[in-house]
C-alpha cells in the first residue's frame, strides 16, 4: 500500500485557495447581521422595560449599524491584508 505524501501541499490557485477568504469575508457578513439585530434586539428590550418606545429602539440600531462598520473594516482589512491573493502576483 502507497503511503500518503509527508505534508499535503494546497493548490495555489482554483476554488480552494479562495476558500480561507471566502470563509472570512462570510464571517464578516454574519458581524454585520449580528451586530445590527443585536442593536435593535437590546433597544426593543430596554424599551419595553422602561416604556421609552422608539428611543433605545433607534439608539441601539445606530450603535449596532456604528459596530457594524467599525467591526467589519477592521477585519475586512484583516482578511484582504492574508498573503496568496492571485491578482498581485
Amino acid at each position: 500500500m502507497a503511503e500518503a505524501p509527508a505534508t499535503f501541499r494546497r493548490p495555489e490557485t482554483g476554488v480552494l485557495s479562495r476558500t480561507p477568504r471566502a470563509v472570512g469575508l462570510l464571517g464578516i457578513g454574519w458581524y454585520f447581521a449580528a451586530s445590527i439585530v443585536g442593536g435593535i434586539a437590546g433597544g426593543l428590550l430596554l424599551d419595553g422595560w422602561l416604556d421609552t418606545k422608539p428611543a433605545f429602539t433607534l439608539l441601539g440600531l445606530f450603535a449596532g449599524l456604528a459596530l457594524a462598520f467599525y467591526g467589519g473594516y477592521k477585519l475586512l482589512m484583516q482578511v484582504m491584508s492574508k498573503p496568496g491573493r492571485e491578482e498581485d502576483a
